[in-house]
């Protein structure tokens, strides 16, 4: 893994697999607010995908007005645009960890953020109209190995002991039949289904959802230019920042990266930090005998080694019971050694696409039925994850850099991580002492940036 880390991060790489979010690119893709790029800036925001879209909604609302953001490809064409649609906490599956080292107290904030990330990305969808197919759901994973099984039932029980009647620790808890019989999974395929967990989630797209943000800034001022990369960022004795860019230099008061797992390409004191994690996703044409009905509207599949995510495409949306499906990284040669440290979302590994393409028929066996004469899979993409040491964001002002400010990291859970924590940092960056305080209460202080945590050394990703 050191030698994985250690591949130096580049910038997100030209003609990237097509995702199924974006196969009509949305009309502000390629735009660019003003025709030569701004000499200055208050706030200089590096990447558009929901991190950058929010930190800037978020100032704007707060009355920052020069606002600059810079996209290396089209906007919202890194991970936001290139995930799997889900908006899932599973917080069940790192509570323990984060109890033995952070406390109690801190691993049930930890739950509730992710939470009300969740509720918050579809309230605002809801209350601004924007077009996104948000689509509020139970979820329900399956469970396919006992000791895991036993873990998950110990870990929910944990959560519920220290958070009675919390939203947050809310999970029905079903045996084996009952996930043939309720949630379609075991019944005729190769996998023993041991048990599964429902609770709340949803699932969108976040393509058009980051879009939508983006739109609702660009009202209010925002100056977007996409196809701009930053080359260089350069601190300067006087104060500020200067970004070298493919079009020429700008300055700015304040910096944010909101560049996830490129971020190491802008600020070098993150390699091997921030470590880059390629993820694989594909849309499927459902099996004919498949209940498009009554399934659960989202789903994880969880065996020993590994595990997949899927959503169904929600009534009323383009390519309607769709199931986009990702995952199975433990199939690749290695466990999927080599797609960490890789920025390359230009190519496919073969072997993880082959295990996507094979495992629905296996997870609903009867269930699923013959291919549609379509053919089973409509697309398949990849995007670039960012994963940290110790699992946790990056979230402040970069110790010793000031005015460089970060919100990044989001272990392929950026969905139930990113809004909550770009308001966090927007925060941040106008400390208020009244405002500090009432941070703090739902805030977890382990998302802060220190300099403790820029000195861990990268293992693999921590969270499942």
């Amino acid at each position: 893994m050191d030698e994985r880390a250690a591949i130096p991060v580049t910038l997100p790489r030209d003609n990237p697999t097509r995702s199924y979010w974006q196969l009509e690119p949305d009309e502000i893709a390629d735009m660019r607010s003003t025709d030569s790029l701004p000499e200055k800036a208050e706030v200089l925001i590096i990447g558009s995908g929901i991190t950058g879209a929010a930190v800037a909604f978020n100032l704007l609302e707060r009355g920052t007005r020069d606002i600059v953001m810079l996209e290396a490809r089209q906007a919202c064409s890194g991970a936001t645009g290139r995930n799997g649609g889900h908006t899932k906490a599973a917080s069940y599956l790192s509570f323990l960890m984060h109890e033995k080292q952070h406390g109690t107290a801190m691993a049930a904030k930890i739950a509730r953020l992710e939470l009300a990330n969740i509720r918050a990305v579809h309230a605002f969808a809801r209350e601004h109209g924007i077009d996104c197919d948000s689509h509020p759901c139970t979820t329900v994973d399956v469970v396919y190995n006992a000791e895991r099984w036993e873990f998950d039932q110990r870990a929910v029980e944990a959560m519920q002991d220290a958070m009675p009647g919390d939203d947050a620790s809310v999970y029905a808890v079903h045996g084996a039949e009952e996930m043939r019989s309720k949630f379609f999974c075991g019944s005729g395929g190769d996998e023993g289904v041991y048990g599964g967990l429902s609770y709340e989630a949803g699932s969108l797209n976040s393509y058009k959802f980051a879009i939508g943000v983006l739109k609702l800034c660009l009202e209010k001022g925002l100056n977007l230019h996409t196809n701009t990369p930053a080359l260089n960022l350069e601190k300067l004795e006087s104060g500020g920042w200067k970004v070298k860019t493919s079009r020429g230099s700008i300055y700015a008061q304040k910096m944010v990266l909101a560049t996830n797992g490129y971020t190491a390409n802008t600020l070098k004191s993150f390699q091997g930090i921030i470590v880059p994690l390629r993820g694989h996703v594909t849309a499927q044409r459902p099996g004919l005998s498949i209940p498009k009905d009554r399934l659960a509207g989202s789903y994880s599949f969880f065996s020993e080694k590994g595990y997949d995510y899927m959503i169904q495409r929600p009534k009323g949306s383009k390519f309607e019971g769709d199931l986009v499906i990702g995952g199975a990284l433990s199939k690749a040669v290695a466990e999927g050694l080599e797609e960490y440290g890789t920025t390359d979302d230009t190519t496919l590994n073969e072997d993880i696409v082959k295990a996507l393409e094979d495992s629905l028929p296996r997870y609903f066996g009867d269930n699923w039925g013959e291919d549609n004469p379509d053919g089973r899979i409509r697309n398949a993409w990849t995007g670039i994850m960012g994963y940290s040491p110790d699992g946790l964001p990056f979230v402040g002002e970069v110790p010793g850099e000031k005015d460089l400010w970060v919100s990044t990291s989001f272990q392929g859970h950026g969905m139930v991580l990113c809004w909550m924590c770009a308001r966090a940092l927007t925060v941040m960056m106008n400390s208020r002492p009244e405002e500090d305080e009432e941070l703090n209460s739902w805030f977890p202080e382990v998302y802060r940036i220190t300099e403790e945590r820029m000195r861990l050394t990268f293992r693999g990703r921590l969270r499942n």
